[in-house]
């Protein structure tokens, strides 16, 4: 099991954290999400089969982008 922190500068509501949290949890192996708007920083812990890649592109799928 992995934990992973991704800055998402667009997160400013609960709004955001609700598709933001809807995508990841669609993503087999995901298993705890937690989004902190204040900081705009997005948690989870994932099995090891799950690529940071995927990670990055399921939060674009949901109309966001990780700050490098």
């Amino acid at each position: 099991m992995t934990e992973k922190t991704y800055t998402v500068p667009e997160i400013s509501c609960e709004h955001c954290v609700r598709a933001i949290t809807n995508e990841l949890a669609s993503v087999p192996g995901v298993e705890v999400v937690n989004i902190d708007i204040p900081t705009k920083v997005v948690t989870l812990r994932h099995s090891d089969e799950v690529t940071d890649e995927q990670i990055i592109a399921t939060i674009a799928e949901a109309g966001y982008e990780v700050a490098a």
